[in-house]
């Protein structure tokens, strides 16, 4: 996939958000004295009176966050996954999610791709710890052309929104004047009817280089992208379930709690099958190049082509 156009989605993030910011007022953002690095410095530059830099307190960030949204503002709140999830958890859970507040999270730097910042940063649990919480939507986009329409749609819908962007730059897979999405809509990308695998984030373009690969040993491999985790498209799931009997997940997230545990919940309540989790195993990640952490934690095209063969047998 070398010649197709790469971009990093928090550089989309950064875009979007300008984008938005000159078709609506409300919109306001608020860093933690990391602008450059989410890109939302790219709102800043077009709107300096509508960013707010809150400083290395996202605690606090969150709180004001939510002061800003009762007063009918639409504030998107920005810092690395490790610290939005992370660190203001206990912020998220009561001042937004509790009172059920329209305020958006913008968390960049998400998963082991996060690569030399090491495991301190590389958060592999935001979004177990985000589908806890009750009336969050989590989203986790897969390219360029997806997470700008996901800045839209949490814009759009009324209530808190946990947004998920990395830092290295992925493929764009999408088409930019056919995509459209959908909160809570997966989108398949491949037909197939031996095997589905179903991914969200980075791994998705992975996963379909996978499945062309599996296809050239005779494997017909669906690929759905769920980039909406919650709330879960369980039709998509139950339809891939009765199609291929066999499902395979694949996220750049802790196999405990994320896009997998999610997709077990709905089989085993209403179409059994067998399921596979591919992600990080309950372990922490490692300072590293992002492309080879990726291949070492079995995340890319050769891997997942790998386990999907050995979970076929």
């Amino acid at each position: 996939m070398s010649d197709v156009k790469k971009i990093a989605t928090r550089e989309s993030y950064g875009n979007a958000l300008a984008e938005l910011g000159k078709e609506h007022e409300d919109v306001v953002v608020l860093d933690a004295d990391l602008a450059a690095a989410t890109k939302t410095g790219v709102f800043k530059k077009a709107f300096p009176e509508r960013h707010i830099d809150c400083g290395i307190a996202e605690s606090n960030m969150m709180g004001v966050a939510a002061g800003i949204a009762t007063t009918g503002k639409v504030p998107f709140a920005s810092s690395f996954a490790m610290f939005a999830a992370g660190r203001a958890f206990e912020q998220v859970r009561n001042s937004i999610g509790y009172p059920h507040l329209n305020v958006k999270i913008g968390a960049t730097h998400a998963g082991i791709s996060v690569g030399e910042d090491g495991a301190t940063h590389q958060c592999n649990e935001d979004i177990a710890l985000m589908r806890t919480i009750p009336g969050m939507v989590v989203i986790n986009p897969s390219d360029d052309v997806e997470a700008k329409a996901a800045v839209k749609a949490a814009y759009e819908h009324e209530g808190p929104v946990y947004l998920r962007f990395g830092r290295l730059a992925v493929p764009v897979i999408n088409d930019n004047g056919d995509y459209k999405f959908e909160l809570g809509k997966a989108i398949t990308l491949r037909e197939g009817t031996d095997v589905t695998i179903i991914a969200s984030g980075l791994p998705v373009s992975e996963s379909l280089a996978a499945a062309e690969m599996l296809a050239a040993e005779g494997i017909s491999a669906a690929v759905i992208n769920m980039h909406t985790i919650k709330p879960l498209d369980e039709e998509a799931v139950i339809r891939a379930a009765e199609k291929t009997g066999k499902i395979v997940t694949v996220e750049e997230h802790s196999v405990i709690g994320g896009l997998g545990s999610a997709v077990c919940d709905v089989v085993a309540q209403k179409a059994p099958a067998k399921v596979l989790k591919i992600g990080v195993n309950d372990v922490f990640g490692e300072s590293g190049p992002a492309v080879q952490l990726i291949k070492k934690y079995g995340l890319d095209s050769e891997s997942i082509c790998e386990k999907v063969k050995e979970f076929m047998k």
